[in-house]
């Protein structure tokens, strides 16, 4: 996938998580916690010996990933506080 690839599906995936988490972040962010979220989604998908292929299969793996990252930083933050 070509490099304006990944930064539309990690846009549309940042704001997916975005919305199902809660959250508000600018743009910036949601590209960026989509295009984290492809590798850690892609990661845990692996480890649970599931596969996804294709534009909505990137963008599922891609959200749910930041998803993750939304819940993990949450946890984090909350401890130190």
């Amino acid at each position: 996938m070509s490099f304006i690839g990944w930064i539309i599906i990690g846009g549309i995936a940042g704001w997916i998580a975005e919305k199902v988490m809660n959250a508000d972040h600018g743009i910036f962010m949601n590209i960026l916690m989509g295009v984290l979220g492809a590798v850690v989604g892609g990661w845990v998908f692996g480890l649970l010996g599931l596969g996804a292929s294709g534009f909505i299969g990137s963008l599922i793996t891609a959200a749910v990933g930041a998803c993750i990252i939304i819940y993990v930083y949450r946890l984090v933050r909350s401890r130190s506080a």
